[in-house]
């Protein structure tokens, strides 16, 4: 039997904002920035208790387009891994609601498996690129249709307020070849893929990236979503979940 991962967490309690690591329902406190030599501290608090927030503070976030056979459709295969940029400003937290734009009528949900980075990572080939990652989350891609079609870039159709659900916990040490990939909306799965299926692996996506871009610790990578999505509306309920990591959940408002 595998041994699980690790599972870390940022969250707040009491109006103060810390990491911990989470252990079933309790989290141990850990004192200090976690990619550089935190501790774990004898705090427990249940995780009932607490606001789970995004579980890092990326400087930048990328995402890799068509990474699954299953969601090219009638297109070729891409020779690299296709990057693009989310902002920071996209971020949303486990439960946090997000919101459709106005002027906005096709929006759709995109589960992906993340990637956190854990070093300074700079032109580094796949197998150096394993060693810089930290472990994995969690996300939604969300993106608006026809936006995504009709603009030049994609700064609103991806990265429009709320549109980057992040959680619930960072999973170290995970063989995440070994997962498998949920979407649900209101409880039907949309979506169900094995992540070994990607086109492109983590570390694949991770030394491409490094090529011209450093990357630092608490970074991410969305690394595309599987199959089809559809249009989400208001109240729907969208549910990420990846075998080891856990679920991420948030609800649609307009």
């Amino acid at each position: 039997m595998k041994p699980s991962a690790k599972k870390f967490v940022r969250y707040e309690h009491q109006g103060k904002k810390s990491y911990g690591i989470l252990d079933g329902a309790v989290i141990s406190q850990i004192q200090g920035d976690l990619f550089g030599g935190g501790t774990q501290t004898t705090a427990r608090i249940g995780l009932n208790e607490v606001r789970l927030l995004w579980p890092c503070e990326p400087l930048k976030i990328l995402a890799v387009g068509l990474n699954y056979k299953s969601h090219l459709g009638d297109r070729p295969a891409p020779a690299k891994p296709e990057l693009f940029w989310k902002p920071i400003s996209c971020l949303l937290e486990p439960d946090g609601k997000i919101v459709i734009p106005e002027g906005a009528g096709n929006v759709h949900y995109e589960g992906e498996l993340v990637v956190v980075i854990g070093k300074k990572t700079k032109r580094v080939s796949p197998d150096q690129a394993a060693g810089c990652i930290f472990g994995y989350t969690c996300g939604i891609d969300v993106s608006e249709r026809d936006w995504q079609k009709g603009d030049l870039q994609w700064w609103r159709a991806k990265g429009a307020d709320t549109f980057g659900p992040l959680g619930p916990a960072i999973a170290v040490g995970l063989d995440y070849k070994g997962s498998r990939l949920q979407t649900r909306v209101n409880g039907e799965v949309k979506q169900s893929q094995l992540l070994s299926d990607l086109l492109f692996d983590a570390a694949a996506v991770v030394s491409h990236a490094s090529r011209c871009v450093t990357l630092l610790p608490g970074d991410v990578i969305y690394t595309g979503t599987p199959g089809t999505t559809s249009a989400l509306k208001s109240g729907d309920v969208v549910e990420v979940e990846i075998d080891g990591i856990g679920i991420l959940k948030n609800s649609v408002a307009a």
